[in-house]
């Protein structure tokens, strides 16, 4: 994936009908593949609150609209949402993401103690450093009180 698009390289023997078919091909496997749909986020959110000793949230949900974040937490009624787009990867980042939103259940604010909590997922700093790549240029810290890898937060 290059951005949102699928980037294929073919062999200069393939023919261009043979190159097109294998491409149509693997777009649709990588469609299925990054289905939210096929990811039980609830139950996988249960899983890593019993596992890091955290609250178990009341509700949780894939939601196509968080664009410029990647996961919400409301602690008044236990809800998550996080980003459809975390579905395209790997599956340590989106349970960095869950561990990092169900740490607000406890820790309404960003801060040492938030951090303590979400730094309980031995990939932590790896999924925040995988977020930043994703989705952060230099220039995009200026919107943020802190830069990510400082406060642990995980808003692109």
């Amino acid at each position: 994936m290059v951005g949102d698009r699928l980037r294929v390289s073919f062999p200069r023997w393939m023919s261009l009908a043979d190159a097109q078919e294998a491409a149509e091909e693997l777009a649709e496997r990588m469609r299925r593949r990054i289905d939210p749909a096929r990811i039980d986020v609830s139950a996988r959110a249960r899983r890593l609150a019993r596992e890091y000793g955290l609250p178990r949230p009341k509700k949780v949900g894939w939601s196509e609209h968080q664009l410029s974040r990647w996961g919400s937490c409301t602690p008044e009624d236990s809800t998550i949402r996080v980003s459809e787009r975390l579905a395209a990867f790997p599956s340590w980042v989106l349970d960095y993401v869950l561990v990092h939103e169900l740490a607000h259940l406890l820790v309404d604010h960003h801060g040492p103690a938030h951090d303590d909590l979400v730094n309980r997922f031995p990939q932590a700093e790896r999924a925040r450093g995988f977020l930043i790549a994703k989705d952060l240029s230099p220039d995009d810290f200026d919107e943020c009180d802190e830069p990510p890898l400082l406060s642990g937060d995980v808003r692109p």
